[in-house]
């Protein structure tokens, strides 16, 4: 720290060269420059505005703390600046006196940023706050914050109490008893085997109340290390136990998972998502900023625990596709895999709502329901078919939004919210040029593309507050509108078109082998992406349904209730070579299979993969491959059996599906059997005893 503040960066009468935080910054910023820790002061200004329009960074207690990463900056620097009359930094208790102006390169190591991070924490430590205000010059601030008067006082500190505590010193006679040792152990006494007319107290105290917290911040430099260290203080006056996770600048380190599941409530206080958030599901949970962490703790922990005796839980929900989407130490393929799946993800739900919603309208109107006129223009109330025709139109018009939808998730997941809008943007330029499917793909990679692009760009100084809403916004939705109606668009749609084509000339061995290689794909992953890659391709025709598209749904679907089906049937006949939790999931299976939940299997691959995912592929592969041999088609892109009524030729296909169900049975049964050592010997070694006996039997 002695390093990043010397008594040249100290401005101990900065109130009479500054009466704005603006001001302020840039006389405090003005020193920097003239040691050569910034190397352009517009520039660095410049992002020290954008980072105090994220949010003010005033706080409670007279402080301010003006802070940013910046490419114009050559090593972390610290200045600080006094002010007699205050400025306003934006805290709700007044202006600030104390200003702390940190500067850190966009490139900064983790030693660095953990030394801001320590004096970020001794800013809420009053006696620390109170020596800054009356130090008289320049170098004894210096040292104060840079730590050598503070460790000089912990040492003078710590030899006093020695001084105390020594035998035969006079603190010694003022200094309070302790308690007596009994005689013939030399321990202290208890309240059992001491003499006092004090009622005696339990033997065990209370178990506290135990909190984890995490905090966060957009730069995680300050705000982040000081909301940990107030939730500290107020939960030591509290008798709360805390464990706090800094997800900061400077990494984190993620809580003890047997921590987290001894906790009796959870506090986040960040500006930023928390990260792999679901590892705190079913607790109860406070959720709010980083600076009420910072100027409210007591409250927090006290709703916290309130919400706790309430039973007041968080529902066990996952990451959104975008907390863990491109990761840094990720390879290209795999960002791609995660960003394609960010879109995939978000997708789903229109495509259930939308598609289930058109189905239901073809089941209760006929399939000239896509005829009836617009029910704003013409409704009958008593008509069925007026019903029947509100649900087909409300499934159009969320179906509509599929491939936007799509293009918009993924330009999410590569870029964050800047990638929204031109996302959205490109796909809808997809439907409207006839691109479908592959064109909403392709819009989400070139918007988020773009938007990377222009995040990486130097952007002139007046222009970096209005970045995120103005800017990025603007100049990625006309380049990606541009590229995709006049440049990539139109092969596209040509692609597209000749795809349709393709699929609808599909007939005999061909359709077979199209059925055979969405099994497949299908069944691999039980609803990882390799299924949702063959998914997604079977509802991208249901934008423009044809024949051909309408079979390739049936098959995908089809296929994909094979693997819980065929859990279940086994663990029903064989049940033997199953565990005692398995053939309790075998009995979910069947529901989760009947509805088309493909995930349902997922239980029984984690536990034998070697020998559940074959053959689950292999029954896929056989009901892929007869749905498309029997001409099924499908115009609701999930449901299960429950659209049966919606399918074309319906005998057929639960034929298909039952044939793939016994062929993925009969296999799995197969290969467990063949674990047998033995001819005696048991099928399972996880098998309880009675089980064992059974077997040998």
């Amino acid at each position: 720290m002695s390093e990043m503040i010397t008594a040249d960066l100290v401005d101990l009468e900065l109130d009479l060269s500054a009466e704005t935080k603006e001001a302020a910054a840039r006389s405090l910023a003005a020193r920097m420059v003239a040691l050569g820790r910034v190397t352009d002061l517009e520039g660095f200004l410049a992002d020290v505005a954008a980072r105090e329009a994220q949010m003010p960074t005033g706080l409670d207690g007279g402080i301010g703390i003006p802070h940013c990463r910046s490419a114009h900056v050559t090593e972390p620097t610290l200045a600080f600046g006094r002010s007699a009359r205050g400025i306003d930094f934006g805290a709700p208790d007044g202006p600030a006196d104390l200003i702390f102006l940190i500067a850190a390169p966009a490139g900064a190591d983790d030693a660095h940023l953990t030394i801001l991070s320590s004096l970020a924490r001794h800013l809420m430590d009053a006696e620390f706050t109170g020596a800054l205000r009356s130090a008289e010059d320049a170098d004894a601030v210096a040292a104060l914050i840079s730590g050598e008067d503070r460790a000089a006082s912990a040492r003078e500190a710590s030899g006093a109490r020695e001084a105390c505590e020594a035998p035969g010193t006079s603190a010694d006679s003022e200094a309070p008893a302790t308690p007596s040792a009994t005689p013939d152990t030399g321990a202290p006494a208890t309240p059992e085997t001491a003499t006092s007319d004090a009622p005696a107290t339990p033997a065990t105290a209370a178990e506290p109340f135990r909190v984890v917290a995490v905090t966060s911040c957009p730069t995680g430099i300050a705000h982040t290390y000081m909301a940990a260290e107030s939730l500290e203080n107020a939960a030591r006056e509290a008798g709360v136990e805390i464990t706090v996770e800094t997800q900061g600048s400077a990494g984190f380190t993620r809580l003890d998972p047997a921590v987290i599941a001894a906790a009796d409530g959870v506090v986040f206080a960040h500006d930023v998502p928390v990260r792999d958030k679901e590892r705190f599901a079913g607790k109860p949970t406070v959720d709010v900023g980083v600076k009420a962490g910072i100027n409210r703790p007591a409250e927090l922990l006290t709703e916290v625990r309130d919400k706790a005796a309430r039973g007041e839980t968080t529902a066990p929900t996952g990451p959104t596709p975008v907390d863990n989407a491109g990761d840094s130490g990720d390879g290209y393929g795999t960002k791609l895999r995660k960003w394609l799946m960010s879109g995939v993800s978000y997708m789903v739900p229109f495509v259930a709502a939308g598609g289930l919603l058109i189905a239901l309208g073809f089941a209760i109107g006929g399939w000239k329901i896509d005829k009836a006129p617009s029910v704003a223009e013409h409704f009958i109330w008593t008509d069925h078919t007026s019903w029947a025709a509100l649900l087909f139109q409300i499934g159009g018009l969320a179906f509509a939004f599929l491939v936007p939808v799509l293009a918009g998730y993924i330009a999410y997941g590569m870029a964050d919210r800047p990638g929204l809008v031109p996302g959205f943007v490109g796909g809808s330029v997809a439907v409207t040029i006839n691109a479908g499917f592959l064109g909403g793909l392709a819009a989400g990679l070139l918007a988020g593309a773009v938007v990377m692009g222009i995040q990486r760009a130097r952007i002139p100084a007046v222009l970096r507050g209005i970045m995120p809403v103005v800017v990025i916004p603007l100049i990625s939705s006309a380049v990606v509108g541009f590229l995709m109606f006049l440049v990539v668009g139109k092969p596209i749609a040509s692609l597209q078109s000749a795809l349709t084509d393709w699929l609808e000339g599909l007939s005999g061995a061909n359709a077979v082998i199209l059925g055979i290689i969405l099994g497949l794909m299908m069944c691999f992953d039980l609803g990882g992406p390799l299924n949702k890659v063959a998914y997604a391709f079977a509802i991208g025709g249901l934008t423009h349904p044809t024949d051909g598209s309408l079979k390739v749904m049936a098959a995908a679907m089809a296929a994909g209730m094979v693997p819980p089906l065929a859990m279940a049937l086994a663990t029903t006949v064989r049940g033997r070579l199953f565990t005692k939790t398995e053939r309790e999931n075998g009995k979910a299976a069947w529901f989760l299979g009947a509805s088309f939940i493909t995930e349902g299997a997922i239980p029984f691959a984690a536990a034998d993969p070697l020998r559940v995912i074959p053959a689950s592929m292999a029954g896929g592969a056989v009901t892929g491959a007869l749905s498309m041999a029997f001409g099924c088609t499908l115009r609701a892109p999930h449901g299960g059996v429950f659209v049966v009524p919606l399918i074309g030729q319906p005998l057929l296909y639960l034929v298909a599906i039952a044939a793939g169900v016994c062929v993925s049975t009969a296999v799995v049964v197969l290969l467990k059997g063949a674990r047998k050592t033995t001819p005696s010997g048991p099928a399972d070694e996880a098998a309880p005893a009675e089980e064992r006996v059974a077997a040998t039997v």
